[in-house]
């Protein structure tokens, strides 16, 4: 019939037209027929592979085993050139003796990739299912989900708990048959969903959430969600909530009064002082040592955190040592640190020392002028070798800090007395900022007035507006021999007078009411001793206001030893 439509069509041409391979051998394994698929799936350019051993283009097939064992092995799969073929392998007889075999390869790649993205989705989705289980078994939350017909479709062991059975047996039965009133599935109607209400559930007291689940704008379902398994849990979680806020306001305050000390304590209008913080900024970023000389509390602190802040060093610690309120003898291991057994008493594990704390970062050290002459010298071979030993070892630690002194002491005089070494001096004194005290720069006493008040506005959660005019003239006339330091008592003590919007005269020290005239000295007679000793005593208290109760502090604003500021104490009663 075929032929009768198209003449007569060599079998080559069909086999050649064909989308399956189809190879044959004799059997010493030559290749005694391939069609032009076989080509295709070889990638080789045409040519005649007849007579080549089948072991050169198909290695280990498995035409040979079939000459073994004279039965056919059909839907055998392997792969080729990124191609994944079908082969049936198939024995020839010819008039009953086995005289060679024949191969058919159907390309399955595309079929393979597609089962093969199947198993891959298959397992993901099994994964997802045995991920969700294993969420809806460990949730500390019960949950419960029915469909449109109220049907319980999941639910998790944190919910049957409450009924003491087991998931199993509450799937597949109406919630109402579980227990009565169940109120999560109002949303099936409504379609709203609702949080956080108080409900009875089998006898506890629950806060729960209802949430309708929509599929194609048709609601399928609802969750109900145990948020709270009893009312008090919510009242722990408040009370903790509400710590963890006053925890987080301190912080935030702390960070906003470092904040207020770097970026507006040390602005203002002063010239004298704009070019120090101008000076300052381009020092900070080098690493040269720096000191800061001025009275007490005019802000060298302030100058030390600025230099680190614009340092390169910033990511670093900063870390302050006040010189003078560590004793001479444990100065030594406060630096450097020591190890275990250095000393009776030595912390087992050894202490790193400030030094090493600082490493990568500026290290403060404030009232260096009180610094003893012994420990200068090891300071001084810091400076110049950048390694530290801590007490009880010989092993050197290198150290890569930037060092930041102050002092409100003459260092010039000491040296000239024995009380500072001259080489110590030479290298702290690379870069000076002598800073300006407070009587020298009442331009800025305006900006630092809104500042404190800033600072305690947020701190006392208050809305104070200023200060009242009569006690600015007050402050104008003042000499601050606290400076910065004792306009920023003054004024925190102020919000812990206030009774309105504005610090006003009677919120403010004693000393200050008596230097605007408000209060009168009242001498009852008596012999000039006796004045003179109401006097002195006036002095003390204003001293210690001054210095907010720091004797120390207000033993060097009177020009005082320690000792001799005692004896007046102990003198007027005011030493308690």
């Amino acid at each position: 019939m075929l032929e009768e439509l198209s003449g007569t069509i060599p079998i080559e041409k069909i086999l050649d037209n064909t989308n399956n391979a189809i190879i044959a051998i004799n059997l010493e394994g030559q290749i005694i027929y391939a069609n032009r698929a076989v080509y295709n799936i070889l990638q080789t350019p045409d040519r005649d592979l007849v007579g080549q051993s089948i072991t050169t283009y198909f290695p280990g097939t498995g035409l040979l085993r079939v000459f073994e064992k004279g039965i056919a092995e059909l839907g055998q799969q392997l792969t080729m050139n990124n191609k994944v073929l079908l082969s049936n392998r198939t024995p020839i007889y010819i008039h009953g003796e086995l005289v060679g075999a024949v191969a058919v390869f159907q390309d399955i790649t595309v079929l393979q990739n597609l089962i093969d993205n199947m198993v891959i989705e298959h397992e993901k989705t099994k994964q997802l299912q045995r991920t969700l289980e294993v969420v809806l078994d460990t949730a500390y939350d019960g949950l419960i989900v029915v469909n449109e017909k109220g049907i319980v479709t999941m639910t998790n062991q944190a919910f049957t708990n409450f009924f003491n059975k087991s998931p199993e047996e509450m799937i597949g039965k109406h919630i109402q048959d579980i227990y009565e009133n169940p109120k999560f599935t109002e949303v099936l109607v409504t379609g709203q969903p609702v949080h956080g209400y108080i409900h009875d559930l089998n006898g506890h007291e629950i806060i729960a959430s209802r949430i309708p689940i929509n599929q194609e704008g048709k609601i399928v379902g609802a969750l109900g969600k145990v948020v709270f398994k009893d009312v008090n849990e919510l009242y722990a979680l408040t009370k903790k909530v509400n710590s963890l806020r006053s925890e987080l306001d301190y912080y935030k305050k702390t960070i906003l009064e470092k904040n207020f000390s770097a970026l507006e304590l040390l602005k203002g209008k002063n010239p004298r002082m704009v070019s120090l913080v101008q000076i300052a900024l381009r020092v900070a970023k080098s690493e040269s040592t720096v000191l800061l000389r001025g009275e007490s509390g005019t802000g060298k602190e302030l100058f030390a955190q600025l230099l680190h802040m614009e340092s390169l060093n910033k990511e670093g610690p900063f870390i302050k040592v006040n010189c003078a309120a560590v004793p001479g003898n444990l100065l030594e291991s406060e630096l450097f640190g020591y190890e275990e057994g250095a000393f009776t008493g030595a912390r087992k594990g050894g202490k790193i020392g400030k030094f090493e704390l600082a490493d990568g970062g500026t290290l403060f050290l404030d009232e260096i002028g009180d610094m003893e002459m012994a420990m200068q010298v090891k300071l001084l071979r810091v400076l110049q070798e950048r390694e530290i030993e801590r007490l009880g070892s010989n092993k050197p630690r290198k150290i890569h800090v930037r060092l930041v002194a102050a002092t409100n002491r003459d260092l010039e005089t000491m040296i000239r007395e024995k009380q500072f070494r001259e080489d110590l001096y030479y290298r702290l004194n690379v870069v000076t900022l002598t800073i300006p005290p407070l009587r020298d720069r009442i331009e800025d006493l305006d900006a630092l007035i809104d500042t404190f008040i800033k600072k305690f506005n947020l701190q006392f959660a208050q809305s104070v507006t200023g200060i009242s005019e009569e006690t600015k003239n007050v402050f104008i006339n003042y000499r601050w021999p606290g400076n910065v330091r004792e306009l920023e008592n003054i004024i925190e003590r102020a919000f812990n007078m206030l009774d309105g919007s504005e610090i006003q005269l009677k919120h403010l020290p004693n000393y200050l009411q008596i230097l605007a005239g408000n209060e009168t000295r009242h001498f009852s007679g008596g012999s000039l001793e006796s004045i003179l000793d109401a006097v002195e005593k006036e002095a003390l208290i204003y001293a210690l206001d001054a210095a907010n109760g720091n004797k120390v502090q207000a033993a060097k604003n009177l020009g005082l030893s320690r000792a001799g500021l005692y004896k007046k104490l102990i003198k007027h009663n005011l030493h308690k």
